[in-house]
């Protein structure tokens, strides 16, 4: 009876072990823009080399990723081209750790090369615009001051003016990323003037929220801390920046856990049978 039995238990266990996680909606943000701070964020164009300025987000189980919003000021009479978002894990994941960084810091930052990413170019991203303030204000701005140790901390580059854009990013191949902590990355190329994204408030201290990162060609794989290193002090300042996600996630069902665990405790009862 045990060796029929045995067959049956195992299978339904098979069929338990791997149920169809429920799905539900996912949103994060980090707020509106607190005009503290405007720092570039560009792909490489003509005459201008790339940045990148980072912000990060964690996600408990599997979740794909449809949507996205980052707030950004405009300066000058510009004109929008390309449109990136890349997504960072933390290093020392996708990083070189053998080499010696040129950067005070590699704890917490995004990794040397990126997770996915997703372009305007690539035709798997589409964007839309919403002008929320023609006249906007950041007390303070990272463009050109991106450098490596030991000159990193310069203070930042004064205040800033411009148009106060929202961005909203469709993502026609959607991401779809694991658990873990990552770095999301908007990046817009303009013509006639730059492109900033906004800081927001950071009120959740590290690890769960981590400071906002940048890097520029010039230092490129390393990252600075736009707060300590950057702009510096006693204490430095800790920026978050202006985004949100939505998505879908996947969420364990409470009662297929509670199947799995009753099929394994049938298959070991009815192997103990067999034993004996």
């Amino acid at each position: 009876m045990t060796r029929h039995l045995l067959p049956t238990i195992v299978l339904c266990a098979g069929i338990t072990l791997s149920p169809v996680l429920p799905a539900a909606p996912f949103f994060f943000t980090t707020g509106n823009p607190d005009g503290l701070l405007g720092s570039a964020s560009r792909p490489a164009s003509s005459g201008k080399i790339e940045i990148e300025s980072a912000d990060d987000f964690t996600l408990a189980s599997q979740t794909t990723i449809n949507t996205a919003t980052f707030t950004g000021l405009l300066t000058g009479a510009p004109t929008i081209g390309e449109v990136r978002v890349e997504i960072y894990r933390i290093f020392p994941k996708d990083s070189d750790t053998t080499r010696t960084p040129q950067v005070p810091s590699r704890a917490n930052s995004p990794s040397d090369v990126a997770f996915a990413d997703r372009d305007t170019a690539a035709a798997n991203l589409s964007f839309t615009t919403t002008l929320l303030n023609p006249t906007f204000s950041a007390n303070n701005s990272v463009l050109n001051g991106i450098n490596k140790s030991p000159n990193q901390t310069t203070g930042g580059e004064g205040p800033i003016r411009g148009s106060e854009v929202l961005f909203n990013v469709t993502f026609t191949n959607p991401f779809i990323l694991p658990a873990d902590h990552y770095f999301f990355i908007p990046q817009v190329a303009v013509t006639g003037g730059e492109f900033f994204w906004l800081s927001a408030p950071k009120t959740i201290p590290a690890p769960a929220d981590l400071q906002s990162w940048i890097r520029n060609e010039n230092i490129d794989p390393d990252w600075l801390r736009i707060g300590t290193d950057v702009i510096g002090g006693s204490p430095a300042p800790n920026f978050n920046a202006a985004f949100s996600l939505t998505g879908i996630t996947q969420v364990p069902e409470p009662a297929s856990l509670a199947l799995v665990s009753i099929a394994l405790a049938a298959v070991g009862f009815a192997r103990r049978r067999k034993e004996h």
